[in-house]
């Protein structure tokens, strides 16, 4: 081939993944296949899992848009990242408090983060691994990035799977359901009724009851479906990935092409909705390139109010106990 410029290597879009299980792949899939990263970086401690994964990624590069991708239990090829994706991540074992799994976590964030950020200073953070809005809040203390570059996935899923169970209670597309979780991604999440609308019409104006237990058309079993899921997805088949992955593409996207989309994602929360504590729960932010540009604030009735910040006292209480 005839050279008529310089073959310099750009990174602006590169993307490094932590953890090349279900999750970090399903996510590692959804960046390349949808042409989000240019570049893609992935980091595991069993390096052969890892290779085997890279070469049957690499196998498929025909078929997509050209996406260069490396892999290393080496932290250095993360060099140069625009974005860190982190799902690395400890399993709860049986008879395990949830603190003991946190604390689990936490150490293995303490390997992870500062390493990602020696190499990748000017990155930004977007955490996966759970529990994700403690982690999330670990990663901003060990990176001393600020808050709005570290990013916790959240309940940007829930509120996905929050919208498609709406749509198909109303047998409309999902993208016409409109409607957020917010607080702790987990059993304490808040699904915020006052805003859920459909086709601009906004459902709490049509029943005023809407997601309360005396209500009529029973709403409520919408958010408990939204809970449920996750378990039900690991009893059918092990593990939850297709759509964290395409959760984690979304996200990405939004940063590296400056979108300004709302979605729900953990952040730092503290002067929000009278929490005074530092606590990440999700709330809808404006995904920008720096990052989270704004956070929304909603218009909640006492009742969410109240529900969001129980969700706030619990996630501080078990911080009090983390070990850094």
């Amino acid at each position: 081939m005839l050279e008529v410029s310089p073959n310099v290597e750009t990174s602006h879009s590169k993307i490094t993944v932590v953890g090349a299980g279900q999750v970090g792949m399903a996510a590692a899939f959804s960046l390349m296949v949808q042409g989000v990263a240019s570049e893609l970086a992935l980091c595991d401690i069993d390096e052969k899992r890892l290779q085997g994964e890279l070469m049957d990624m690499q196998h498929g590069q025909a078929f997509i848009p050209r996406c260069k991708i490396q892999a290393s239990s080496d932290y250095s090829i993360s060099a140069g990242s625009a974005i860190c994706v982190v799902t690395a991540g400890a399993r709860q074992r049986e008879g395990e408090s949830r603190l003991n799994l946190v604390q689990r976590n936490v150490n293995i964030m303490k390997g992870i983060i500062p390493k990602l950020i020696e190499y990748s200073p000017n990155c930004i953070l977007v955490i996966v691994a759970n529990p994700v809005d403690i982690l999330t809040y670990c990663a901003w203390k060990l990176s001393g990035l600020p808050a709005h570059r570290v990013i916790g996935s959240g309940t940007m899923l829930d509120s996905s799977r929050f919208r498609f169970i709406i749509s198909e209670k109303l047998n409309v597309s999902p993208q016409s359901c409109h409607g957020y979780i917010i607080g702790e991604h987990g059993d304490s999440s808040v699904p915020v009724w006052s805003g859920v609308n459909v086709g601009g019409v906004r459902l709490h104006d049509v029943n005023p009851t809407l997601g309360l237990e005396a209500e009529e058309d029973k709403w409520e079993k919408v958010h408990k479906g939204v809970v449920d899921s996750a378990y039900e997805i690991i009893r059918l088949k092990g593990y939850t990935s297709w759509a964290i992955g395409l959760t984690i593409s979304t996200l990405c996207d939004a940063i590296l092409n400056n979108k300004r989309s709302p979605y729900s994602v953990s952040t730092l929360i503290k002067g929000c909705h009278g929490i005074a504590s530092d606590v990440f729960l999700s709330l809808p932010c404006v995904i920008g390139e720096t990052g989270i540009t704004h956070i929304f604030k909603l218009n909640l009735t006492q009742h969410e109010t109240a529900q969001l910040q129980k969700s706030a006292a619990a996630m501080a209480e078990v911080l009090a106990g983390v070990e850094f």
